[in-house]
């Protein structure tokens, strides 16, 4: 890199970004592995520590590296934080509707549920089985069946061994737990709100069974249903 005051301080806080990824990839380093120190980075890319230390704390909102009190940097785990940030961003600055979050989720989806009905393993199978039934016993209690909801969808994308499958998934909860209440509200019949559990019912039971096609059927029909409450309900 360039010395520090030939170029402004968001350039060498890009290049800094631009360096410490590079040698995360270029070293091979594994999540959990350590970074250098803030002092010998700043000697290696011949920039300043406060340059460092603001390129470090953007990759940490990246979710690229983890950043501890008093501990050096070190590769993160991926997760979906960042991208679900991005995906509220859009929806709340009206770059995203919420019917094109839906039309992915149901393309995405849909590939998700056949994956898991052929490698699901017994107990994820009976863990998603379970998640169905806990959507029944609280029908009455809409908190709580959103939760269950959304564990067993995030449970279904664990089983299709599919790490970016399961990353897109826990991406679109924060939005979904947004526009979830919503959705049920639009519900107000007791045979509307049965139609929604009893098809992730069927979901459940046709991963159980390894059954790809009726998984793939009952999950185009929920999300199709789904987004005709949400449309009933003024959302686009």
């Amino acid at each position: 890199m360039q010395n520090e005051p030939n170029l402004p301080a968001s350039s060498l806080v890009s290049g800094a970004i631009g360096a410490i990824t590079r040698r995360i990839r270029d070293e091979d380093l594994m999540p959990g592995d350590r970074l250098p120190s803030e002092a010998q980075l700043s000697k290696e890319l011949n920039v300043s520590r406060t340059v460092v230390r603001e390129a470090l704390r953007s990759l940490d909102a990246m979710r690229i590296v983890d950043l501890a009190t008093g501990k050096r940097a070190t590769v993160a785990h991926i997760d979906h934080d960042a991208m679900s940030l991005m995906i509220e961003h859009g929806v709340h600055t009206d770059q995203i509707s919420i019917q094109q979050i839906y039309d992915v989720r149901r393309t995405i989806e849909t590939r998700i549920v056949a994956l898991a009905a052929l490698r699901r393993t017994d107990t994820e199978a009976a863990q998603i089985l379970d998640a169905a039934a806990r959507m029944r016993a609280c029908a009455d209690r809409p908190d709580e069946l959103m939760e269950h909801d959304l564990a067993l969808h995030k449970l279904i994308a664990g089983a299709c061994r599919n790490p970016v499958f399961e990353l897109l998934v826990g991406a679109f909860q924060g939005i979904t737990r947004q526009t979830w209440p919503v959705g049920w509200k639009s519900r107000p019949t007791p045979q509307a709100r049965e139609v929604m559990i009893a098809t992730h019912e069927e979901i459940a039971r046709a991963i159980a069974q390894g059954d790809p096609q009726a998984a793939t059927t009952a999950m185009s029909i929920h999300f199709d249903e789904s987004v005709r409450a949400l449309l009933s309900a003024g959302l686009s």
